[in-house]
């Protein structure tokens, strides 16, 4: 351990990102005898905002802004985010950290009448909060009605029961990492619901130059998911990637090689825009451009605003 005894991470307060940051907590106990992690956890505007979509609110920056003003301030020496939380720029003087070895990636389908997406009747209604999954989930399913659906994976169950859906979508990783995962109707390929960038990963943001937080975090990077993380991320900065437009990536490291895999869409899901990119892990941030750069180039102007 060098030079400091007390770490104090920082975190959303939602059930889920409490989790992680314990994940991220214990990690680094085992790794450095003498070390003491502190977790401090924020209500963000985000969270506090329940009744309009990220979109019309300001964009998923605002699950992540009052962590970061506490990291430029010194409150806390680091934070923990889900990464497809993660602004596609981040704000000066923060910088991305080590990442967490990945959970599964996929989204999963929570019904209370039907076992798969394909079987939901015409007409049914689907809750999600994410523009990537309504337009992919319409654009094989034009004959159901996506409405938007925020709140924790608590508050969206809830909601469920109630009735107030048919169904809803969402990630694998948070239920697993929540031992939720038996309540999982369908977990659904890729092929039909491309994850959103970065999502099943967590990722820690520092103070650019703060090498001792940096020294004490580097056993946790997972190299595998960092460079899947990186090249989805290039393809989205290319992009200007927000809530605000429909974008998947996923990126897929093994034995040196990595695949990637992106898209467009319009959000009613009439239009979808894919590409793909294979190639050396070493290059998974030019990979990662130059698909974006493809759909930029294949979209245009129109279909990204």
């Amino acid at each position: 351990m060098m030079g400091q005894n007390l770490l104090k991470v920082g975190t959303r307060r939602s059930p889920l990102a409490l989790l992680q940051a314990e994940e991220v907590r214990d990690r680094l106990l085992a790794t450095h005898i003498g070390l003491s992690v502190e977790i401090v956890d924020f209500s963000t505007t985000g969270d506090r905002i329940q009744d309009r979509t990220l979109a019309a609110i300001g964009g998923k920056g605002l699950f992540t802004k009052e962590i970061e003003h506490a990291l430029y301030d010194g409150t806390i020496d680091l934070a923990v985010h889900s990464a497809k939380d993660m602004l596609t720029e981040l704000p000066q003087g923060l910088v991305l950290g080590p990442v967490l070895k990945r959970e599964d990636a996929r989204d999963v389908l929570i019904s209370r009448d039907v076992e798969k997406l394909e079987a939901l009747p015409p007409g049914a209604i689907v809750g999600t909060a994410s523009l990537r999954r309504q337009a992919q989930v319409l654009a094989c399913r034009p004959d159901l009605k996506v409405v938007p659906f925020r709140g924790n994976v608590q508050t969206r169950l809830r909601k469920l029961n109630e009735g107030r859906v048919d169904a809803t979508l969402l990630a694998l990783a948070g239920l697993k990492r929540l031992k939720k995962s038996e309540i999982v109707t369908e977990i659904i390929d890729t092929r039909v619901l491309l994850p959103a960038v970065g999502q099943g990963a967590i990722a820690l943001e520092l103070r650019e130059g703060d090498v001792n937080t940096l020294q004490l975090c580097t056993p946790l990077n997972d190299e595998t998911t960092a460079a899947e993380i990186l090249s989805e991320r290039a393809m989205l900065r290319v992009l200007d990637g927000s809530c605000r437009t429909p974008i998947a990536g996923f990126a897929v490291a093994e034995k040196g090689e990595l695949y990637l895999r992106a898209l467009v869409a319009r959000p009613d899901g009439s239009e979808v825009i894919r590409t793909e990119r294979r190639g050396g892990v070493c290059d998974a941030v030019e990979l990662g451009r130059d698909a974006g750069q493809e759909l930029k180039q294949s979209a245009g102007s129109d279909f990204m605003s």
